[in-house]
Parts: structure tokens; C-alpha cells; sequence
């Protein structure tokens, strides 16, 4: 898999709305299930990550055979040094356990909302080449996706029609790949914030400047209610505390989290960092579209209270911390 075999974003094309019909129904709110699952599973490096992510796959179970699945990590920036981006071996041991678990197809796929040369990216994050070490899994740059015109399935912002990738809309199997970072505009940026990759550059602008003119926490309820996030891997081996997506310190968590419900995933990894998930507005306001409260989850693998640490925020959020 050479640079240009890697990156198959096609050139963007309009069409109507009639056309996306033919890809997956809109969504009707709310989607709650009666019981969501979470697994909390202990991993203290990504060099150690394929059993992990493994593990956690045996336990979530996802319905993955003969279906063409989607992988969404958050790539932002790439650095040596920052806990920015959900990491390549993570994303490349997931691709490699679900064409295991009989996926017909795997696609890595993202718009990053800050750098417009997502080649580039890869190549220097390495998710290149770990993708080539699998085989069979493609990236695309959704930046420059064919689109397709779809009418949002709520009424958080005042858009009549949202943009969309082809890749996302044909895909059966959505699974958001966060890194648990905090957000500096946010609160926190996770599973549900991860969407904001889907909305093609192309049209909205970088960073996506129209999602944040319609207010993030509007704009992250907008997306998690007309995408589907069938389950969540978050990243939380190496974490960002502070001022995140990407000027915070790391912080060392050791788990990955999975799960079947991104409203329960969300809820889980703000335990994990010592945030209370009721005062993060945008889980607030998109949870009937999962499950919140803990008595509805399944909890499974590490228990949050034994793998949580108290992750620092930035001063406007300090409302947040679950100890106040």
C-alpha cells in the first residue's frame, strides 16, 4: 500500500436528497436501548494494544459479519510529543479484529478539522503504514468524499440539510475512535464530539467553521442524532488533561473503553477523568439517545472507580469535576 493507494477520498460531488435515500434511514429520536455495555480494559501501552483491543471486542461482541464497517478515529495534528490523535496501532489492531470477526469490509475514515493534507498526516502519525502491516483496510480523506445532501434528524441547529460523505452514509457499522482528551471550547471532546470529522472540509470550512457558528454543543447534538454511532473504542492509553484537543499535557490512563452506546461510552470516559457527564452540555442534551445513568449500563472489564484519575480542566470548566 503505497501514499496514493492509501488516501481514497474521490472528488466531491452534489447530489440531492433523493439519492441519499438509498443509504441508511433517518435516524428516529429518541434511540435509547434498554441496557447499554461498557468494557473498561486495563492496556499500559499500544505496543501491548492488539490484546487489549481483543478483549474488549469479545466482550462488546459487535454485529460486524458481512457488514462493511466504518472506523472514525480523531485525527487533528500530528506530534511527537502530544496525546493528540487516537494512535495508529490502536486503529490498526481494531481494523484487524473486526476483518477477524468477519467484516466484509473495513474503512478508516476522517476529515480532520486542522490540517487540509491528511496524507501527510497519516504518513507522519504512521497510520500508513499500519494499515499496510494489516491489509485490506483503505483510508479515506472525508475532507474530499463525494457528498450527499441529508436532512438532520433533529432540530438543534437551524441547518435544513447537512453534507455528507458517501463513505459515511454507506457504511452498516459506524464505530467512533476518540482519543479522551478534554476540550478547551467543549468541556470534553469524545465519541460524540469525534463526529464533528464526518462534516466534510470541503464544504463547511476549516475547522469546520460553521459547526462552531452554530455552537458546538448544538452542532455535536445535530450530528449524534442524524449519524449513528453503533459503538465506541476510545483511546485512552495515552490521554490529554487540561488545555486539550491540543495544547494539554498527557496524562497516562492505561484502558481502552468500548462500547455498544456512545452516550454510555461518553458518560464512562468523563468518569475516567473525573468529570461529571450531567454538567457536559452537549451529553446533556443528546442523551436520549442513549443511556446515561449507570443503571442502565452493563458495566464489564475494570471498574471506573479503580482506573479514574482527576484530570485537570481548563478554569471555565472547572465546573465539571465531579468532586465539586
Amino acid at each position: 500500500m503505497n501514499r496514493r493507494r492509501v488516501i481514497e477520498g474521490t472528488a466531491l460531488g452534489l447530489t440531492g436528497v433523493a439519492i441519499a435515500g438509498k443509504f441508511w434511514p433517518k435516524a428516529v429520536l429518541p434511540r435509547r436501548a434498554a441496557k447499554s455495555r461498557v468494557a473498561i480494559i486495563r492496556c499500559d501501552s499500544y505496543e501491548e494494544c492488539h490484546s487489549a483491543i481483543e478483549d474488549g471486542l469479545r466482550l462488546l461482541a459487535p454485529s460486524v459479519r458481512g457488514k462493511r464497517v466504518l472506523l472514525k478515529p480523531n485525527l487533528v495534528e500530528y506530534s511527537t510529543k502530544a496525546a493528540i490523535n487516537t494512535h495508529p496501532l490502536v486503529i490498526a489492531a481494531t481494523a484487524d479484529s473486526l476483518l477477524r470477526l468477519g467484516a466484509s469490509e473495513v474503512v478508516v475514515a476522517d476529515g480532520p478539522g486542522h490540517v487540509r493534507d491528511s496524507e501527510m498526516l497519516i504518513e507522519e502519525c504512521g497510520l500508513s503504514r499500519a494499515l499496510a502491516d494489516v491489509g485490506r483496510v483503505r483510508f479515506v480523506d472525508l475532507n474530499f468524499d463525494a457528498v450527499h445532501a441529508v436532512r438532520p434528524c433533529s432540530e438543534f441547529t437551524s441547518f435544513r440539510e447537512l453534507w455528507l460523505p458517501e463513505t459515511v452514509l454507506a457504511a452498516d457499522v459506524v464505530i467512533s475512535m476518540p482519543k479522551i482528551k478534554t476540550h478547551h471550547w467543549a468541556g470534553v471532546t469524545l465519541s460524540l464530539k469525534n463526529l464533528f470529522g464526518c462534516v466534510p472540509g470541503n464544504v463547511y470550512g476549516w475547522p469546520k467553521n460553521v459547526l462552531h457558528w452554530e455552537g458546538i454543543d448544538n452542532s455535536i447534538a445535530e450530528l449524534a442524532a442524524t449519524i449513528p454511532i453503533h459503538y465506541v473504542v476510545a483511546d485512552g492509553i495515552e490521554a490529554m488533561e487540561g488545555n486539550g484537543p491540543l495544547h494539554g499535557p498527557s496524562r497516562h490512563l492505561g484502558c481502552i473503553v468500548f462500547a455498544d452506546d456512545p452516550i454510555a461510552a461518553d458518560a464512562t470516559c468523563c468518569g475516567l477523568m473525573g468529570v461529571d457527564p450531567s454538567r457536559v452540555r452537549h451529553i446533556q442534551i443528546t442523551a436520549p439517545l442513549g443511556n446515561l445513568s449507570p443503571i442502565n449500563v452493563i458495566q464489564a472489564g475494570e471498574p471506573i472507580a479503580s482506573t479514574a484519575q482527576q484530570f485537570s480542566l481548563m478554569p471555565e470548566f472547572s465546573r465539571l469535576a465531579a468532586s465539586r
